[in-house]
């Protein structure tokens, strides 16, 4: 398959045309998203011409005739993934070589990888939010992505004092699904179960479906890639962590073309950076068995950015002030004026990271009306102020 894509053309390149060799599959959503990203870049400043090798040809003359194509071919940088690290094309043919890291990390070509880490870690705050005591991991193993995530959600369980436990298996196929079942089936309920992606999270919703497990009353399941339709044919549908697969594609057809044109090729590591969780069916539910206590709950977190107090919330329930205050307390482990500052906190973190809002709009947009003791609350909270956590955590 071979396609152009022309644009207006910077005058002192307008007789040369950039070539890239694809090694990428068409099957997967992430896969699409990817090229989008790079043809509107080409599309912007372009010309270049893009040729996607079939997997059948690597198949049928190995990664000797894939060297041996590519030499007659010539072209100015290979995006793709390569499973065999015998060759090194970037040696060979003195040219960019980016690696979609499908299963390992390359210390050789340059990369386009993932916020993994950060990824599960921002799983493992979703559920936390939702009052989780007990997580689950189900994922790959050996799988570069795959294990980042599991690590990064781990690690930010037990540090909130959650129980964790996970199921790693080489391969996901009908024939495990059995033993996927009797694990589903062991784990404590009601659980928050992080997937490694929406495929696996699809798989674990169809093997609940057919062993009467529910969802989200004793799964509360979270996948990440936000494949819509992966998400969707599930019953219930299921709630994903988006990544801007896109935008890192730009990215790379940017630094690709920096290479080529300075004819200097360095590696690089650029991460595909997640969004904001897309909520679906699959979560919709809070750890929280007492009825007036989760209505209050959920009244906060859909109004945090307006003015509360207990007054308006005694409206919802019907209870006294003091027992609405005590079963709170009793079932949140702190006040509702605590919860509601933390809440709004948390709001406000995700602002400082996500956007370029200042400070004190940020802190407006979500409830606070003073501004001058917010860092002060925010650190209480956070364990840093505004300015420093937005430096630490800011999505560049």
């Amino acid at each position: 398959m071979l396609f152009h894509t022309f644009a207006q053309v910077n005058p002192q390149f307008a007789f040369e045309m950039i070539k890239i060799l694809l090694l990428i599959d068409y099957s997967s959503d992430y896969d699409r998203r990817l090229l989008r990203g790079l043809v509107r870049y080409s599309q912007e400043h372009g010309p270049w011409m893009f040729y996607r090798l079939p997997f059948y040809f690597i198949e049928m003359h190995g990664i000797e005739g894939v060297l041996e194509w590519t030499r007659k071919w010539r072209p100015d940088a290979i995006i793709g993934k390569l499973e065999s690290n015998t060759i090194d094309f970037q040696k060979e043919l003195n040219v960019p070589v980016v690696l979609l890291n499908f299963h390992w990390r390359s210390t050789r070509y340059s990369n386009l990888t993932g916020d993994y880490h950060n990824e599960g870690r921002i799983a493992a705050e979703f559920f936390k939010e939702k009052l989780y005591n007990e997580f689950a991991y189900f994922g790959f193993k050996d799988v570069v992505w795959s294990e980042e995530r599991l690590e990064g959600f781990e690690r930010e369980v037990r540090r909130c004092g959650g129980n964790f436990r996970s199921f790693m298996t080489p391969t996901v196929n009908d024939e495990m699904r059995h033993e996927l079942a009797q694990w589903l089936r062991q784990l404590p309920k009601p659980v928050a179960l992080f997937c490694c992606d929406d495929e696996r999270a699809l798989f674990v919703s169809e093997t609940c479906k057919m062993s009467n497990i529910s969802i989200p009353e004793e799964i509360s399941l979270l996948g990440i890639d936000n494949d819509e339709l992966m998400c969707s044919i599930s019953d219930p549908p299921i709630s994903s962590i988006p990544l801007l697969v896109e935008e890192g594609g730009y990215a790379m057809a940017k630094l690709i073309e920096q290479q080529i044109l300075q004819s200097n090729i360095t590696s690089f590591n650029l991460k595909v950076l997640p969004s904001k969780i897309i909520e679906r069916c699959s979560t919709d539910r809070y750890n929280i068995l007492d009825e007036n206590v989760l209505k209050v709950v959920r009244y906060i977190n859909e109004n945090y950015m307006s003015e509360l107090d207990t007054g308006k919330l005694l409206q919802l329930v019907p209870m006294s002030r003091r027992n609405l205050e005590t079963k709170f307390r009793q079932t949140m482990g702190v006040s509702i004026y605590q919860y509601i500052l933390g809440y709004r906190c948390d709001r406000l973190a995700s602002l400082l990271t996500e956007s370029d809002i200042v400070l004190a709009d940020a802190a407006h947009m979500v409830g606070f009306n003073g501004y001058g003791n917010i860092s002060r609350i925010f650190r209480k909270h956070k364990g840093l102020t505004p300015s420093e956590y937005r430096k630490k955590y800011r999505k560049t």
